[in-house]
């Protein structure tokens, strides 16, 4: 559907191109957002997915992107802080979610939680790594909140982004992993998977923010993807992939 506000943007001769890095978690997300932007304004979206650690370091030294949407928001503030960010562009656009994954096929059972981690039969569990990833960091936090992490550290996997820590649960080599509930819910990988919902109260609020960057040579089309992500179909897409969305008009949370 042609959103009302963004159709006289194709009337344009030429179509500017924007290039976003985003947290890995929001790979499905953006993959869908970004086509049904490009359909109602003529723009063409690049996407990046990552760790937003490493797009944080790589936005300092000059990496050529228009907009990151972090899966922290204390980088978006840090940048910010910096003077690297389009003044007043910062967005807290979601929240996000860990869960406990694995394979469908696997013997472990995930609906016992955390706990299950220690047992013998477990033998490599798979997180982002806490050094770049803010997945991974809420996931080591909730190992510790229940006791198991000192038991499991020698298990661990680390995967450079939650993407890749997935992809080493998918493939079969790790037993389960802590990854993000988006990714969860994702086609490939809820087809083939089980999950249990970790309880948010083990672990930090995973408060994620965009923001355009001060060096970006297209901030209107920037400004019109940040906006177009604020709609409420935006948001419904969000809220299908387990992200808790901030209401942007009565700034209030909404949760799926």
């Amino acid at each position: 559907m042609l959103l009302i506000g963004f159709g006289a943007v194709r009337a344009r001769a030429a179509s500017d191109e924007i290039v976003v890095a985003a947290a890995a978690d929001l790979s499905f997300v953006f993959q869908e957002v970004a086509a049904r932007y490009e359909k109602a304004t003529g723009n063409k979206v690049k996407l990046s997915f990552g760790s937003s650690g490493n797009f944080f370091s790589q936005i300092q030294n000059g990496a050529p992107f228009d907009l990151f949407f972090s899966a922290d928001i204390d980088y978006p503030r840090r940048l910010e802080a910096a003077g690297l960010v389009e003044p007043g562009s910062l967005y807290e656009y979601a929240t996000g979610r860990i869960v406990l994954w694995a394979t469908k096929d696997s013997a472990i059972h995930v609906e016992r939680g955390l706990q299950v981690l220690v047992e013998p039969g477990v033998r490599k569990i798979a997180i982002a790594d806490p050094e770049h990833a803010p997945y991974g960091r809420a996931a080591v936090s909730a190992m510790r909140h229940e006791g198991v992490y000192d038991p499991v550290r020698d298990k661990l996997v680390l995967g450079e982004n939650i993407s890749q820590a997935a992809q080493f649960v998918e493939s079969g080599n790790a037993d389960a992993g802590i990854v993000a509930l988006s990714l969860a819910l994702a086609p490939t990988l809820r087809a083939k998977g089980r999950y249990f919902l970790i309880p948010p109260s083990l672990y930090p609020p995973i408060e994620q923010a965009g923001v355009i960057l001060r060096s970006s040579q297209k901030k209107g089309a920037a400004r019109q993807f940040m906006e177009f992500l604020k709609r409420p179909e935006s948001v419904k897409v969000l809220q299908q992939f387990g992200f808790v969305v901030r209401d942007p008009a009565a700034n209030r949370i909404e949760k799926h």
